[in-house]
């Protein structure tokens, strides 16, 4: 099946734009587009499309409280939602991570790159912008305060896990280093994330780097 995607943008020429990126797959396709944030909940809540793509400065809602509203913690059932936007800067990066989006992409990425991320997500993984993502995880590296402790230990091969997820290692690249099957990183990763209460990949990653388990 196609991976239905929903596009928030308040210029046109860029949703038009995204449109024939994501139509011009055979895997994919837009299901709806949204000129601000408040529409894009909306379209969102009653179309319930695999992918998001928001961006930041939108009337009405920003991108950012958008995605809090539709993935934050304590949604159930969070649709899966990338950051597209010209603003490359910390607090948006930051912000837009911990309101629940899963992944964050520069307009100027480019065209492979948006679609790597749009099927990233829909196979819930995250995506971030190279020049980025150093920046990201050296602010990660030296956290304000310690996260909580796991509900409950993880195995050594646990651990083994969120250290590559932290690096940003894809499942079958984690697959690959381990030595085991697909289905064993997925199985490893869905018990990660319930000791950890962790929802995807990039809060997983958090984790790992403000616990000091990549130092």
């Amino acid at each position: 099946m196609a991976i239905r995607v929903l596009i928030a943008d308040d210029q046109e020429m860029v949703r038009t734009g995204f449109r024939m990126i994501v139509d011009s797959q055979p895997d994919m396709e837009v299901v709806g587009e949204a000129a601000d944030g408040a529409e894009a909940v909306a379209l969102a809540r009653r179309l319930r499309p695999d992918v998001c793509l928001f961006d930041i400065r939108m009337p009405a809602m920003d991108g950012l409280e958008a995605t809090r509203v539709l993935a934050g913690p304590g949604v159930a059932d969070p649709p899966r939602i990338v950051i597209v936007t010209t603003f490359d800067m910390d607090e948006y990066v930051y912000g837009a991570l911990r309101g629940g989006a899963v992944g964050f992409l520069l307009k100027d990425s480019g065209p492979a790159l948006l679609l790597e991320a749009v099927r990233a997500a829909a196979n819930g993984e995250s995506l971030v912008s190279p020049s980025i993502t150093v920046r990201l995880l050296e602010h990660l590296a030296k956290p304000p305060a310690a996260p909580p402790p796991p509900r409950e230990p993880l195995t050594d091969r646990e651990l083994d896990v969120v250290r590559l997820v932290a690096r940003g290692r894809t499942n079958d690249e984690i697959a690959a280093e381990l030595y085991v099957s697909l289905s064993t990183v997925k199985t490893h990763l869905g018990s990660v994330h319930r000791k950890l209460a962790t929802r995807n990949r990039v809060e997983t990653a958090a984790w790992a780097w403000e616990s000091g388990l990549m130092a």
